[in-house]
């Protein structure tokens, strides 16, 4: 998957997740459905917008191509209207929030890659991408950014974001060893909220 229409595809399943993980959060805290489909946009396309800006990418995408709203608009509604379906709310926005940060992280380090940005350069737009709507998903909710707290969150897109560098580097960009990419990420930040993994904190 080296650009084209894979990498599409696979940006606008990350838009949704994100879309979806954001609603998720907008519907906890009893928000409209204008709110909860603002909080679900600004999170699904949030970190790709600061993508597009960092690698001179524009307009962004989420302004010049019509799928990547209506991917967001429509993943929010559904979570809006699917919600009382959804028994465990924060669970459920955890999960969608660790694969939305497993594909953003993919997709962001190889786009930026491919528009020539250098590999620590790349690893730390990757991180961006994925860890930017999660945060502005937060601050609109009015809680504190997962990515400012202790849990393993940043540091895990980080990790990713050098995993896809390497692949690149030895030309395995396929759909395969990306999904598969994508999948560690997604599992290690699963089973750092499971087992309750976190960063030092400073003691007061």
């Amino acid at each position: 998957m080296t650009g084209g229409y894979p990498l599409l595809v696979a940006d606008l399943i990350g838009v949704a997740v994100f879309a979806a993980s954001g609603a998720s959060a907008g519907v906890a805290k009893r928000l409209d459905l204008f709110g909860v489909a603002f909080v679900g946009f600004v999170a699904a396309l949030g970190g790709g917008i600061l993508r597009e800006l960092v690698i001179g990418a524009v307009p962004p995408l989420a302004f010049a191509d019509w799928r990547y709203a209506l991917a967001a608009v429509a993943a929010s509604v559904a979570a809006f209207w699917l919600h009382p379906a959804l028994h465990r709310v924060r669970r459920t926005v955890l999960v969608l929030d660790a694969a939305g940060l497993g594909l953003f992280t993919v997709t962001g380090t190889l786009k930026a890659l491919e528009a020539g940005v250098p590999a620590v350069g790349a690893c730390l737009v990757g991180m961006l991408t994925a860890i930017g709507g999660g945060l502005a998903r937060d601050l609109l909710t009015g809680e504190i950014p997962v990515v400012l707290q202790k849990e393993i969150y940043a540091v895990v897109a980080l990790g990713g974001a050098v995993l896809v560098a390497v692949l690149h580097r030895l030309g395995q960009t396929g759909v395969g060893p990306l999904v598969a990419a994508a999948t560690v990420i997604t599992g290690l930040r699963i089973i750092a909220l499971v087992r309750r993994w976190s960063a030092p904190v400073a003691v007061p």
